[in-house]
């Protein structure tokens, strides 16, 4: 079973550039999860006839926005936190708007995990949303696929916006303190993984150096390979003997991230 992630940074323009659908015919997922789709379901034109489709859209158009497309039919299919969890960490508007309403969260129940992915808010280059992110998001989401856990394993993927280790993105020293390297959100990510939620890419290539998933446009640097590895698939540690392989396909082009897969091994699935 393969499951792939990507933030596409805009559905609709992806599909306009035809890299959606050859992505589609050579990878063929089982299941897909989309970060930053831009669109609503219907705004974006896609034949797949193949697959369920699962939209959580942004209130406002044209932004954030995550989807599922899986070859086989989920038993359920949840939108965002359940309301006791945003209440308790009262995911509400700030200056740029309500979290819960940007359409970050689809969550899939399969018959032995859930899937869920997950577009992580942009802390900015001036941090100005770092205080939600560390206080309040951060842990409304692990205690979210916690909660899932509590009834089957768990895994989870999405643009997390945050590098992890030193490793994981081109010029650490030059970016400690900076969004997405802060250790606000690094820390964020140690406590996901203290929660027992493993990394599967570091997990089967510890000391893999120059693998990322976004490159800025800036300064030629997909073709030069200064990127940061920000897009993971993390999975409850009693998936671990079942993850066959975690790989980035930085070959596949349309958005400025780059999509990132796990296989699992052939079993009850």
């Amino acid at each position: 079973m393969k499951l792939y992630s990507w933030n596409v940074n805009g559905i609709r323009a992806v599909i306009n550039k035809g890299a959606f659908q050859a992505f589609m015919a050579e990878h063929q997922p089982d299941v897909l999860c989309l970060q930053e789709t831009k669109a609503k379901q219907g705004q974006a034109v896609i034949d797949l006839p193949g697959y369920e489709e699962y939209w959580n859209s942004a209130d406002k158009a044209g932004y954030s926005g995550t989807a599922i497309f899986s070859k086989i039919k989920p038993l359920s299919v949840l939108n965002g936190f359940t309301d006791d969890i945003a209440k308790k960490y009262n995911l509400a508007d700030d200056s740029y708007g309500d979290p819960t309403k940007e359409g970050r969260v689809v969550s899939a129940e399969f018959d032995d995990f859930w899937v869920v992915t997950v577009y992580t808010p942009n802390s900015k280059g001036d941090l100005s949303r770092l205080k939600l992110r560390h206080e309040q998001w951060d842990p409304a989401f692990l205690e979210h696929v916690k909660t899932l856990e509590k009834t089957k394993p768990v895994l989870f993927c999405g643009d997390l916006n945050v590098a992890h280790l030193e490793m994981d993105l081109a010029n650490p020293k030059q970016n400690i303190g900076k969004h997405g390297f802060t250790n606000e959100e690094r820390s964020g990510f140690d406590k996901i993984v203290k929660a027992g939620f493993i990394d599967t890419y570091r997990t089967l290539h510890p000391d893999q150096t120059d693998a990322y998933t976004w490159w800025t446009h800036w300064a030629n640097a997909r073709a030069r390979n200064v990127g940061w590895r920000i897009d993971y698939w993390l999975a409850s540690e009693g998936l671990k003997n079942k993850i066959k392989s975690a790989e980035i396909h930085p070959n596949v082009m349309g958005s400025d991230h780059c999509p990132v897969s796990v296989t699992l091994v052939d079993g009850s699935w």
